[in-house]
């Protein structure tokens, strides 16, 4: 089993909160600039500032910034080691949920 360690874990911690959650969802659809971000968030724009930075932090995302603008995308592949991580995690419970179906299956009363 590969170890994923600080990676993960920085991917865990930046999507632990719902406010930045809600960012990479928006991301996932297309780039958008900082002040289209923060529309939907009750919150001051350097609130939404530090989340983008704890998402940067962890390379979930990437900004670039053209004069007074600046334009936040989901970085390519940022979200992949989570995936990879889910898959084997996801995998033991599936066989053990197949187990049981099968030991359900065999000492389920037999109709006569």
């Amino acid at each position: 089993m590969p170890n994923y360690g600080d990676e993960l874990d920085a991917v865990l911690r930046a999507l632990a909160d719902p406010t930045r959650r809600a960012v990479v969802e928006r991301l996932s659809r297309s780039p958008a600039v900082v002040s289209e971000l923060a529309a939907p968030f009750a919150m001051a724009l350097p609130s939404l500032m530090q989340h983008l930075r704890v998402l940067e932090d962890a390379g979930v995302v990437t900004s670039e910034k053209q004069g007074r603008v600046r334009t936040v995308s989901l970085r390519p592949g940022a979200l992949d080691v989570l995936h990879l991580w889910l898959g084997e995690q996801r995998t033991p419970a599936e066989r053990q949920a197949d187990r049981l179906g099968l030991h359900l299956t065999r000492s389920a009363p037999k109709d006569t």
